[in-house]
C-alpha cells in the first residue's frame, strides 16, 4: 500500500482543516494521522490504496469551506501498518 507524508500550507489552522482531513479519511478508507505544525501548516500521513490515497490527496488540496490551501507537498514514506485516522 502506498503511504505518503504531506505537508499542506495555506489558511489551515482554527478553521476546522484538520477535522475536515478525518472525515475523508473515514469516508475513503485512508488510515495515517494529521498534525499542526509550528509554522502554520499541516502534516498529514496517509496510507491506503492507490485509488483512495488519490482521491483523499484531492480531497486535501481542496479543504473545507473555510480554509485556503496555497501549497501542498509530497513524499513518499515506508508503510505504517496503522488502523483508523486520528489528530495528534
Amino acid at each position: 500500500m502506498p503511504a505518503y507524508r504531506y505537508l499542506v500550507e495555506g489558511r489551515v489552522q482554527g478553521v476546522g482543516y484538520r477535522y475536515f482531513v478525518v472525515r475523508q479519511a473515514d469516508a475513503l478508507g485512508v488510515s495515517g494521522y494529521a498534525r499542526n505544525r509550528a509554522d502554520g501548516s499541516v502534516e498529514v500521513v496517509a496510507e491506503g490504496s492507490e485509488a483512495a490515497v488519490a482521491d483523499f490527496e484531492a480531497r486535501l488540496r481542496e479543504g473545507p469551506s473555510f480554509a485556503e490551501v496555497t501549497n501542498v507537498e509530497r513524499e513518499a514514506v515506508a508503510e505504517r501498518g496503522s488502523s483508523g485516522f486520528h489528530i495528534r
